[in-house]
């Protein structure tokens, strides 16, 4: 689908309310997070403060109907707000999108009405914070061979294994936690399951020592004889690959715009550095060279909008078609997260020896940048879903 095949009453023209959120999530990280964002980064706290204050303002569950409290809004509005928090703090926006698309999301799709009830209206409204845990320290993007397993004893499943790399970890209250059942069906063997943190058999593996996002806390998890109510499988047993592939283009959608974000910082510090900065008599915007690489930054930072946008609208279509968008989310998702790379990139040469220091927000923005390339899945990963999409390889 192009934005062309969309319905009139679904067009990129921004409602009122689109550009109230915006500005609203615009406010609160100009003047509560961006105070805070270096300090944070460097001491890679997690910042339980102003998450809360998210929370109440509704950014923590925008998507989530008002009755399992969320904001009630569309993606449209998720995407600006997510765009606007990255801006000033990578950190602050992963905390918000893996809330959003990967907790919130993969429960109101799939839960049952008491699992929403116990489980989503809680993390929605940001008083408890939700994470996802599908990869494992030798499976990444190949989920069919993950060690991990729970298996079914009465009424309960037991859990047992290491899970890795998942975001949030150490501050979740609960998590959405894919793991084998049936291990010779590979990723058909896949089930997924609503964890509590508190209860015994939980333990927090080592934190990851991260090159960017440093203040989203990301560590491994272990289950040792964890006991699962069977209450709490999400879905039925073999249901969790379609269920962490279905989740996954939301989230892919949430890093495009967390990498949007990150690009717009980049490009922005660029205009004013070049506005200021002097070389041989004039200001460093007046040299040939260096325009080119503001046309270029502005070129791919607008054409990652538009293809965001594809996506939202995508999605938001397809609540009421019931067609996959996955093809437009990993496109936004490829081609934004490439864009915040080489928009980094940019800005550090742009600002020479200053991009290089801490003095500026620069080299976090380059920091930050290189995990949209990866989570949610790689480059590699979205180019090969594109093409296989494209090819009917499906």
């Amino acid at each position: 689908m192009s934005l062309a095949e969309l319905p009139a009453e679904m067009s990129l023209t921004l409602t009122s309310e689109h550009e109230m959120i915006r500005q609203t999530a615009r406010d609160f990280a100009q003047n509560e997070i961006a105070q805070i964002a270096a300090e944070h980064d460097e001491s890679g706290e997690f910042p339980f403060e102003t998450v809360k204050k998210m929370g109440a303002l509704g950014l923590m569950g925008i998507e989530v109907p008002e009755e399992y409290g969320g904001a009630g809004l569309d993606t449209l509005s998720y995407v600006l707000a997510l765009e606007e928090v990255s801006k000033v703090d990578a950190s602050h926006g992963t905390i918000m999108s893996v809330n959003n698309s990967l907790f919130c999301n993969g429960i109101y799709l799939f839960g049952t009405e008491a699992q929403k009830k116990k489980y989503l209206f809680n993390v929605a409204s940001g008083k408890k914070i939700g994470a996802y845990s599908l990869t494992e320290p030798m499976s990444g993007s190949d989920s069919g061979t993950m060690k991990s397993r729970a298996v079914r004893e009465g009424d309960s499943y037991i859990i047992d294994g290491r899970k890795s790399w998942v975001t949030s970890a150490p501050v979740a209250d609960y998590i959405l936690l894919f793991t084998m059942t049936t291990p010779e069906k590979k990723h058909k063997g896949v089930t997924a399951f609503l964890i509590d943190t508190d209860q015994p058999g939980f333990n927090q593996g080592k934190k990851e020592p991260k090159l960017g996002i440093r203040a989203s806390a990301t560590s491994e998890i272990v289950f040792d004889n964890y006991r699962c109510s069977a209450e709490n499988r999400l879905g039925q047993e073999g249901d969790g690959f379609k269920i962490a592939m279905t989740v996954l283009d939301a989230g892919r959608i949430g890093i495009a715009s967390q990498a949007l974000g990150i690009a717009e910082a980049a490009y922005e510090a660029s205009i004013k550095y070049m506005g200021e900065r002097e070389a041989f008599g004039q200001k460093i915007g007046q040299f040939q060279g260096l325009q080119f690489k503001i046309a270029d930054m502005k070129t791919r930072i607008e054409a990652s909008r538009l293809l965001i946008y594809n996506a939202a609208l995508a999605k938001m279509r397809g609540k009421q078609t019931g067609a996959r968008y996955t093809l437009e989310a990993s496109m936004a998702k490829l081609f934004a997260s490439e864009t915040a790379m080489f928009c980094a990139h940019e800005a550090v040469q742009i600002h020479g020896g200053m991009g290089y220091s801490k003095e500026l927000p620069v080299e976090r923005y380059f920091r930050d940048a290189k995990i949209t390339e990866i989570y949610e899945g790689t480059s590699e990963i979205q180019r090969m879903v594109i093409a296989r999409q494209e090819l009917g390889l499906r």
